[in-house]
C-alpha cells in the first residue's frame, strides 16, 4: 500500500455488475487465484465469486489476500462496496504491486469516515520504490450503497485509473523524454486486496480513530476481469515476452489519452481533487517532479 499524506473527508449514488473473467475465460472462482493471508477474517459466497474481507477488532486489525500470478501490463479490476456506516479510520485497498525494495506499486486507498461523510479515495503510484506521487478526489458517489468497477488499464505508453469507466488519473511514459524518468514497465506486479485499521491517519489526518463498536468492517470485491500478461520477477524470458505482447501495444487508442479521456481528467480535476501533489510545492518544484507537465491530472 501506497504512503499517505493529505486526508479529509462526499458522497451520492450509482450501480450495476459484470461477468468474472481471466484472460476472457469465465473463472471458476476467488480461490483459485488468490492466496488468502487471514481466513478466520474472510468469507466467500457460495460459488466462490464474491469475497469479503472482515476488520473485526484491534487484534485483528488487518485482513488480506493477494493473487497467486502476476502481470507485466494488461487490464485488472473488481466490483467492490466499501463498509457501510461509521467506517472512520478503516483503509480499504486495491491494489498492484511488485516484490522487492525497489517495487512497483499502483494504488485504490478508501478511507473511511464516519457516517454520512464525505469519502476520500487515495491513489499512489510507485516505480523502482520511489512514491510520493499520492492523489486524492472526492467520490461522487456513496461506494457503500452500491457495487463500483475500478480497474487498471497499463501498458508500455500509459497507465490509466478508472472508475465505472470514468478515468480518474493517468501517468505517461516519458522516458525518452524526460531524462531519468522512470515508468513501470519492467516489473510484474500481483494483484492485492485489504482492509486495515488506518486510525493513525486515514479519516481527518487521523483525528478520527476507529470505532471497533461498529465492527465488523466489512469490505466486499466481486467479479474480477484479470486479462494480463504472465510474467515473473526475475524471469527475463517471461518479462521481455510481455514487453513485446499486444498487451504492451494494444492499439493508438489505448496507448495515447485520447480526447474523451482527456475531458473526463479535466472534470475530476476541476470538481472532486481534494489533493495533488503536481500542486504541492512546499513539498516539490517542477523539477522535482517533471511528469506533472504532461498529465492532465
Amino acid at each position: 500500500m501506497g504512503s499517505v499524506r493529505v486526508t479529509g473527508c462526499l458522497a451520492i449514488a450509482v450501480l450495476v455488475c459484470l461477468s468474472m473473467v481471466v484472460g476472457g475465460v469465465a473463472q471458476r472462482g476467488i480461490p483459485r487465484d488468490f492466496n488468502t493471508w487471514t481466513p478466520k477474517q474472510t468469507r466467500y459466497s457460495p460459488d466462490g465469486r464474491r469475497v469479503e474481507l472482515l476488520l473485526n477488532d484491534s487484534r485483528a486489525a488487518y485482513t488480506g489476500m493477494g493473487s497467486k500470478q502476476t502481470w507485466l501490463f494488461g487490464g485488472l479490476g473488481a466490483w467492490i462496496k466499501l463498509p457501510a456506516n461509521d467506517s472512520a479510520g478503516t483503509v480499504t485497498t486495491f491494489y498492484m504491486a511488485s516484490t522487492g525494495p525497489k517495487h512497483c506499486e499502483f494504488d485504490f486507498e478508501f478511507l473511511g469516515n464516519s457516517s454520512g461523510q464525505p469519502y476520500l479515495l487515495h491513489t499512489n503510484i510507485f516505480v523502482d520504490g520511489i512514491g510520493g506521487r499520492e492523489q486524492q478526489i472526492r467520490l461522487w458517489f456513496d461506494p457503500t450503497a452500491a457495487f463500483h468497477y475500478y480497474n487498471f488499464q497499463w501498458n508500455k505508453d500509459l497507465l490509466v485509473l478508472y472508475i465505472d469507466n470514468t478515468a480518474i488519473r493517468m501517468f505517461k511514459n516519458i522516458e525518452n523524454i524526460v531524462p531519468g524518468f522512470m515508468y513501470p514497465n519492467k516489473c510484474p506486479m500481483g494483484l492485492y486486496l485489504s482492509i486495515w485499521d488506518g486510525s493513525s491517519w486515514a479519516t481527518c489526518g487521523g483525528r478520527v480513530k476507529i470505532n471497533w463498536n461498529s465492527a465488523p468492517f466489512i469490505a466486499t470485491y466481486q467479479l474480477f476481469r484479470l486479462r494480463g500478461c504472465p510474467a515473473t520477477m526475475g524471469d527475463q524470458a517471461s518479462i521481455t515476452k510481455c514487453q513485446n505482447s499486444t498487451y504492451a501495444a494494444p492499439g493508438k487508442s489505448s496507448q495515447t489519452i485520447g480526447t474523451a479521456r482527456t475531458r473526463q481528467l479535466r472534470n475530476i480535476r476541476k470538481n472532486y481533487i481534494h489533493y495533488n501533489y503536481c500542486d504541492d510545492k512546499n513539498r516539490y518544484n517542477e523539477t522535482q517532479v517533471p511528469e506533472c507537465k504532461y498529465n492532465v491530472l
